[in-house]
Formats: structure tokens, sequence, C-alpha cells
């Protein structure tokens, strides 16, 4: 059985990239002028995730602590990261954010061609110009919106969180920027690294902690260890339940 829904899975998804695809285009196309941070694109990919997270009745979504977001704060948002369903299930918080990506998924068909004409970033990690990138998203954070960035920098491989790099911290540290944290519970055991089955019943959680103030913290290491231990024990509280 998680073979068939595995299989009618990834047709159901290549269906939905083919649509969507064709419909943020023209959107893209009609509202560019007027639409620089392409808000409306963006619109139009949520639709499409929340799609595909109906793809198994049996997957489940608790969504936690969205009253703890300010939209008139700028914030770099950082999550931890499980699998290919994070972006998918994070659009299911009522607010945009412009995500931070690698590179490599820009070079992907389709699924590049969205990130592009719906405004997120993508940066190569591995280059020493990908820190000075992240100045891109220094002007969309001040005018309130909010921007996702996994520390990790790649998805975990067996659900626990990998170390963080520093870009996040960084960015919103230099420019006073607070830094929320969040938590995805749910991907690692729906889609586990390296394999094409995909499991049916799953339930997803996502939690938004309390902002960071940036200013708090003299030194960035501090920051970002301090940032992973919020997450590391909110997942494990989570898992507890």
């Amino acid at each position: 059985m998680k073979a068939l829904f595995s299989v009618f899975l990834w047709l159901y998804f290549s269906f939905l990239f083919a649509v969507f695809f064709v419909l943020i285009s023209i959107v893209f196309v009609f509202t560019f002028p007027f639409d620089p941070y392409r808000k409306l694109p963006n619109r139009v990919l949520a639709i499409m995730a929340k799609l595909m997270m109906k793809a198994s009745p049996k997957w489940k979504i608790d969504i936690e602590g969205t009253e703890k977001f300010d939209p008139e704060v700028p914030t770099v948002f950082v999550a931890n990261h499980q699998s290919f369903l994070d972006m998918a299930l994070a659009y299911h918080l009522p607010w945009q954010m412009k995500w931070v990506s690698k590179r490599s998924l820009a070079l992907i068909p389709v699924m590049g061609w969205l990130v592009w004409l719906t405004g997120h970033l993508t940066i190569n990690r591995s280059s020493k110009s990908a820190l000075k990138k992240l100045d891109n998203l220094v002007q969309p954070l001040k005018d309130k919106i909010p921007v996702m960035i996994f520390p990790e920098g790649t998805r975990t491989l067996d659900g626990q969180i990998r170390r963080f790099k520093n870009g996040a911290f960084l960015l919103a540290h230099e420019y006073g920027f607070n830094i929320q944290p969040i938590v995805l519970e749910g991907g690692h055991l729906a889609m586990k690294s390296g394999s094409k089955i995909v499991e049916p019943n799953v339930k997803f959680s996502i939690s938004i902690l309390d902002p960071i103030n940036t200013s708090d913290f003299e030194d960035i290491n501090i920051l970002k260890d301090h940032t992973y231990q919020l997450i590391d024990r909110e997942l494990k509280r989570i898992r507890s339940k």
C-alpha cells in the first residue's frame, strides 16, 4: 500500500507542479510591474502547497504559536529541515515569507522556475559570496516581509537536528532583526532521506516559538547555540506527546 500511495503521490505532485507553473506564470506576467516582492504569485504557490499536503487523508497538521509572531517587527524565521515537504508544510502559516534555499534547487526544471517566479532567494552555500547575497533580504525585511531560512543548510538524515550555519544569525544580528524559531516535525517520517517510499499516515506539527531579540547577544555563536537549544528542546517536547 505504501508503494501504491508513493506512486500516486509523485504523480499527483507532478500534476500540481505542471498546473501551478502555468497559473503562477500568468499571475507573474500580469503583476510584476507593481508587485516587486511577487506577493501575488506567492499566494498562488501557497494554494499549491496546501493541496500538496492533502495528498493523504491521514496526513494531519497541528499548528501552535502563530500568535507569537508580530508582523510589524522585521523577523528572520529559522526552522529545522526534515524533508522536501517542509516548505509545503510551512506554507500553512497565515503569513507570507521570502524563502532562502540552496542554489541547486533553482536548476531543477519547473521547481526552480517556480522559485524564481515567486521571488525567493537561492544561494550557493559553498560560495564565499553566499553571506553577501543574504543582503538582498534586508530591504524586504525592512518592508515587513519575514524571511525563512533553514540554518542546517540541508535536510536531516535521521530526524536529529544538524549543526547550524551562521548566515541567518549574522544577517539578523547585523541589522537588528528578530530571530524567531520554528519547529517542524513529521517530514522525515513521511519522506525518509534517500527513499521514494512515502508514509501515508503521519501527524505533522508546526510550533512557533517566542521571538529572540538579537541585540541581547553580543556573540553570534551564543545566539546560534541558544536558538539551536530552543528548537531541539521543542522538538523533543513534540515527540514526547
